[in-house]
C-alpha cells in the first residue's frame, strides 16, 4: 500500500488547477489536478472529477475588510464615480479532466468545468444597503460549461520523471453574453461563464522526497490572454496571472495521505472598454489542508480545505472565507 501511495502522491502537484478566473479573489488556486500525465512510470488514461465550492461574501479592499457602507462612500480614482458594492458571488465548479500519458516522456490533458454561479450587486451610487435597480443593482444566476483547457507536458528529463514543463491553451468555449435575472442588464465580464479569450498557459513543476514518508512538491504557472473578447460594453481582456504552489506530503499512515500547501497567486488588472479596471487583480496567498484515501491504485477520492492568509486586492472585491474542494481520480 505504501509503495502505491508514493506513486499516487507523486502525481499530486504535477498540474495547475483547472479553475482559473478573471478576478483576483475568485481564482481557485488549490493544487489537486493530479491525474496521470506521464509524471509516474504508469502509462494510460485517467479521469479526474473535482467539485469546488467558492462562496465570495466578504467585501475586501487592499489588505483589509471593508463595510458595505464604506464601500458605497468610496470614489474611484481617476473617474470620480462611486465604487460598486457587491453582495455575494457563490460559485460551484464541477471540473472533469481527462488525461493520457505515454509513461515515458509526454502527456496531455483536457479539462472542462461546468459552472453554477449566483451573484448579487447593489450597483454604483447605492447606500450600501438598499437594492435599487436605478443604481445598477441586479441579481444573476447562470449554469453551463466554462472554458476548455488543453495542456500538454514534457517530463522526459530524467528517469525519475519528477521534473516537467507544461504548455497549453484555454479556449473560449464558455458563454460570454449572460444577462442578469431582469433579462436586460449585462453581467460583468469577470462573472461570465467564459472570458471569450484564448489564453496561453506555461508552467513547470518539480517534486521529490525529503525524508522517509515525507515529500515535497512545487509548481508554477503563467497565463495570459492572446486576444481581446467582444462583450457588452466593448472589448475585454483578463489580466495576466502567475500562480505558485509549494507543499509537503506525508505518506506514513497506512491508508491515508495528508498534504499541506501554500498557494500564491498574482493577477493583473483586467483591460478593455468593458473591463472593470478598478476592482480586478491583486495578490493572494492561501493555506490548504488536504488528504486522500487511496482505496485502490485506480480509484482515489480526495478533499482540500483552503483558507486565505494574505489578501491584497485592487479596488473593492468580494473574497471567500474558505474554499472546499472534493474529488476523485480514476485510472483506466
Amino acid at each position: 500500500m505504501k509503495q502505491t501511495t508514493r506513486h499516487l502522491l507523486a502525481l499530486l502537484a504535477a498540474l495547475p488547477s483547472t479553475a482559473v478566473f478573471a478576478c483576483a479573489s475568485c481564482g481557485c488556486s488549490i493544487n489537486s489536478d493530479w491525474s496521470a500525465q506521464g509524471v509516474s512510470a504508469s502509462a494510460g488514461w485517467s479521469l479526474d472529477l473535482r467539485l469546488d465550492d467558492l462562496n465570495q461574501n466578504k467585501l475586501w479592499s487592499g489588505t483589509k475588510a471593508i463595510s458595505a457602507a464604506a464601500a458605497a462612500a468610496t470614489i474611484v480614482p481617476g473617474t470620480g464615480d462611486a465604487a460598486e458594492v457587491e453582495q455575494y458571488t457563490h460559485n460551484h465548479y464541477l471540473t472533469a479532466t481527462l488525461a493520457y500519458s505515454d509513461g515515458e516522456a509526454w502527456g496531455l490533458s483536457l479539462g472542462l468545468p461546468t459552472i453554477r454561479r449566483t451573484h448579487s450587486t447593489l450597483g454604483v451610487g447605492s447606500d450600501g444597503a438598499s437594492f435599487d435597480p436605478a443604481n445598477g443593482a441586479y441579481t444573476s444566476a447562470a449554469s453551463g460549461l466554462g472554458d476548455l483547457r488543453v495542456v500538454g507536458r514534457w517530463f522526459g528529463f530524467s528517469d525519475l520523471h519528477n521534473i516537467g514543463l507544461q504548455l497549453g491553451l484555454k479556449l473560449p468555449t464558455g458563454q460570454k453574453n449572460q444577462l442578469a435575472n431582469d433579462g436586460v442588464t449585462p453581467v460583468d465580464p469577470g462573472l461570465q461563464l467564459g472570458t471569450g479569450t484564448t489564453d496561453l498557459i506555461v508552467g513547470g513543476y518539480v517534486f521529490g522526497d525529503l525524508a522517509p514518508d515525507w515529500g515535497y512538491f512545487t509548481q508554477a504557472t503563467f497565463q495570459t490572454a492572446l486576444n481581446h473578447s467582444t462583450m457588452a460594453g466593448g472589448s475585454y481582456k483578463p489580466g495576466d496571472s502567475v500562480g505558485l504552489s509549494l507543499g509537503v506530503r506525508y505518506t506514513g499512515l497506512a491508508s491515508f495521505v495528508t498534504t499541506l500547501q501554500l498557494n500564491a497567486r498574482q493577477a493583473q488588472v483586467d483591460s478593455g472598454a468593458a473591463a472593470d479596471t478598478y476592482s480586478t487583480g491583486g495578490k493572494l496567498v492561501y493555506l490548504t489542508l488536504g488528504g486522500m484515501l487511496p482505496l485502490w491504485e485506480s480509484f482515489v477520492p480526495y478533499a482540500h480545505l483552503q483558507l486565505p492568509i494574505y489578501q491584497n486586492v485592487n479596488g473593492i472585491q468580494l473574497t471567500p472565507k474558505v474554499t472546499l474542494s472534493v474529488g476523485v481520480k480514476v485510472a483506466f
